[in-house]
């Protein structure tokens, strides 16, 4: 059988060289070429790699491409859902009339390939659980400074998008194909906590008999401390690529 890989958070700049990872630490100098020469080594050309979600710094499509084309060009095929820093992102139907071959996407739909069958939807921040206590926080130079006003009325738009992107990820694990062998939701955010109590994400997966979810969104964790794992039928994948190592972790095979 085919293997499925999964790596999340590639922040690719070739479209976009004047932002990218290296100013958040050592961790991500040279972060592209290590990408590439460990994929190359362990992804084959009949596999599947996951990628949920923050792919390229690009603002614009065209600019995406550059990243999109550089992607397609590794061994294997990929499957991309949508981070918080894709803002290049466009309309369903312009994307899949853009994207190189060997990649596919997931947007309030579904994706088969093989026997399994795969759902996704970005999610967002949400108060339910943090993960502060985990991360090295480095400065981000790229951050928007808020005054007390715009951050109460981030957080008001953030319960806002939140449930949002809640409808479109139980809009697209109604798609799953109801007798896969194996059932597979991709999210940017996480969807659980720390402590892998229940969340109203946690429950959504659960209802729909998700075997096992992937993640990313949180950088600069300090090494190996969320472990995440199995609970209530599902196992928790969390594949950050500085947590990875810029490495493809194999899911299945």
């Amino acid at each position: 059988m085919r293997a499925v890989w999964v790596l999340a958070d590639l922040h690719l700049a070739f479209g976009n060289p004047g932002k990218n990872m290296e100013v958040f630490g050592p961790a991500w100098k040279g972060y592209a070429v290590k990408i590439e020469k460990n994929w190359k080594e362990l992804v084959g050309e009949n596999d599947l790699v996951l990628i949920p979600g923050d792919i390229s710094w690009a603002m614009q499509l065209k600019e995406a491409l550059i990243d999109l084309e550089w992607i397609d060009r590794l061994p294997g095929e990929k499957l991309l859902i949508r981070g918080n820093h894709d803002y290049w992102w466009p309309s369903s139907t312009k994307l899949k009339a853009s994207l190189p071959p060997s990649i596919h996407f997931i947007h309030n739909d579904s994706f088969d390939w093989e026997d399994i069958s795969f759902a996704g939807s970005r999610l967002w921040d949400t108060p339910e659980y943090s993960f502060d206590s985990y991360i090295e926080f480095v400065e981000n130079p790229y951050a928007k400074v808020r005054g007390p006003e715009e951050l109460e009325a981030k957080q008001a738009n953030d319960e806002k998008v939140f449930e949002r992107e809640l409808h479109r990820l139980e809009m697209s694990l109604d798609r799953l194909k109801p007798d896969a062998k194996t059932k597979i939701a991709l999210t940017h955010y996480p969807p659980i906590g720390p402590e892998l109590h229940s969340s109203k994400t946690s429950t959504l997966l659960e209802a729909h008999n998700i075997d096992i979810c992937v993640f990313g969104h949180l950088h600069n964790v300090r090494e190996k401390s969320l472990t995440f794992g199995k609970v209530r039928g599902v196992r928790y994948i969390f594949a950050s690529a500085d947590y990875l190592d810029f490495t493809p972790l194999k899911i299945l095979k």
